[in-house]
C-alpha cells in the first residue's frame, strides 16, 4: 500500500479554496500547502486546514506528490508545465489551457512523463449524466443551454471556454464520431472576449449537437436535450433531472390509436399521447459532491495509475472543438446596417458551416485528433 500521497493545491481562489478543502478530508492524502500569488490569501486557507501557505508554486516542487491547480487559464502552461516536467502529477482546472498548442505541449509532458494529467470537467461527475449515459439512447440530435450571470471570475478567456466548454466535453463524451463541421456566432457584452455564443456541430454519422452558452443572462441553467430513435431525454444538470420519453410497443409497430380519444379535448389527447403512446419516466439522480469525486477519481489515478475519467488527451479534444467554434465567431461578418452579410450562404440562405479542413501540420508526434 502506497503511503500517503502528498498533495498542494496552486491558487486557492472562489474554486481552489474547495480544492483545498476537499483534499485535506480525503484518506490516505496529505495536504502540504497551498499556494496564491496573494500571500494573505494562501494564509487565509491554509491556516484553518493546518498547512503551509506559499505565494510561488515552486515552492512546492519537492515537497508534493500530486497537485492541483485551479489559477486562472492563461497560467495554466506555465503552472501544470513545471510540476509535469518533474513527473509530479497534474489536476488542471478546465479547460486544460488558453490554446490548442499549450494544451499539446501539456499533455506531451505528461505522456513523456508518464504520469497524470486530469482535468477538471466537473460535469462528467454529475449523477444525472451518468444516469443519461446508462440509457439505451443513441444520440442523434442533441441541445445544450448553459446560462449564467456574470461573475467577474474566468475575465481571460471568452465564454466558450468558459462555460460551452462543459457541454463540448460532455457532447463528446456521448458521440463516437468525429466533427465534420462547424458553425458559430457570438458576441461580447462586457467588452474583451465574447459573452454570448452558440454553435451547430455536424459529425460524421450525421448526428447533430447546438451548443449555446452566455454569461450575461439574469438566470442561470445548465440543460440539455437529447434526441435519439429510442426516445428523448431533457436533463437538468443543476436539479439532477431527467425526464425520459419512450415509443411504446404500439408506436414500435407503427401503430397510432385513438380509440376512447375525445379529440376535442386537448387534455384527453396530451393524455393518451404522453402516457399510452410514449411512455414518460421521471428521473432523479442522488450523490456525493462531484467535486470530491473529481479529486477522489485524480487521487485514485496517482494511486494505481488507472486513468481518470477526464484525461489531458480529452481535455484537448475538448479545446480543439473549442478552437474550430471560437474561429468561427472571429471569422462571422456583421454587415453595417442594411447592408447584405458577407458571410459565405448557402442556396436556402443559411451560413455555410466552418468546414474542417487540413491544415498545416506542426510537429505530429503528440497531435491528437478530435476523437
Amino acid at each position: 500500500m502506497m503511503a500517503k500521497i502528498r498533495v498542494g493545491v496552486v491558487g486557492v481562489g472562489h474554486l481552489g479554496r474547495h480544492h483545498a478543502r476537499i483534499l485535506k478530508s480525503i484518506d490516505g492524502v496529505e495536504l502540504v500547502g497551498v499556494v496564491d500569488s496573494r500571500i494573505e490569501q494562501a494564509r487565509a486557507i491554509a491556516e484553518p486546514l493546518g498547512v503551509q501557505a506559499f505565494d510561488n508554486y515552486h515552492d512546492l516542487i519537492g515537497k508534493v506528490d500530486a497537485v492541483s491547480i485551479a489559477v486562472p487559464t492563461k497560467y495554466h502552461r506555465a503552472v501544470a508545465g513545471a510540476f509535469l516536467e518533474q513527473g509530479i502529477p497534474a489536476l488542471v482546472e478546465k479547460p486544460l489551457t488558453s490554446t490548442v498548442q499549450e494544451g499539446e505541449e501539456l499533455v506531451a509532458l505528461a505522456n513523456r512523463a508518464g504520469v497524470v494529467l486530469q482535468v477538471g470537467h466537473i460535469e462528467r461527475y454529475n449523477p444525472i449524466f451518468e444516469t443519461l449515459q446508462a440509457l439505451p439512447i443513441r444520440p442523434r440530435y442533441l441541445a445544450a443551454e448553459r446560462l449564467s450571470t456574470y461573475t467577474f471570475r474566468s475575465t481571460d478567456i471568452g465564454v466558450v471556454l468558459d462555460l460551452m466548454i462543459h457541454d463540448i466535453d460532455l457532447v463528446l463524451s456521448l458521440i463516437d464520431s468525429p466533427v465534420s463541421a462547424v458553425s458559430s456566432v457570438g458576441t461580447s457584452v462586457f467588452g474583451g472576449a465574447e459573452d454570448v455564443a452558440s454553435a451547430r456541430v455536424w459529425f460524421q454519422d450525421g448526428t447533430v449537437a447546438d451548443l449555446s452558452a452566455s454569461r450575461a443572462s439574469l438566470h442561470a441553467t445548465r440543460k440539455m436535450r437529447v434526441w435519439g430513435q429510442e426516445g428523448y431525454v431533457g436533463v437538468d444538470f443543476k436539479t439532477r433531472e431527467a425526464l425520459v420519453v419512450t415509443p411504446s410497443e404500439m408506436l414500435r409497430n407503427g401503430e397510432l390509436s385513438l380509440d376512447g380519444v375525445d379529440l376535442s379535448k386537448p387534455d384527453d389527447v396530451k393524455n393518451h399521447i404522453f402516457g399510452t403512446v410514449l411512455k414518460v419516466d421521471q428521473k432523479t439522480a442522488a450523490g456525493a459532491e462531484q467535486l470530491a469525486l473529481e479529486l477522489e477519481d485524480f487521487i485514485r489515478a496517482v494511486r494505481t495509475g488507472i486513468p481518470p475519467r477526464v484525461t489531458g488527451a480529452d481535455g484537448l479534444r475538448n479545446m480543439r472543438l473549442a478552437e474550430l467554434i471560437i474561429e468561427g465567431l472571429q471569422q462571422h461578418a456583421w454587415a453595417p446596417s442594411g447592408a447584405k452579410s458577407s458571410v459565405p450562404q448557402l442556396a436556402n440562405g443559411i451560413p455555410a458551416p466552418h468546414i474542417l479542413r487540413p491544415r498545416v501540420s506542426k510537429p505530429e508526434s503528440h497531435r491528437l485528433p478530435l476523437q
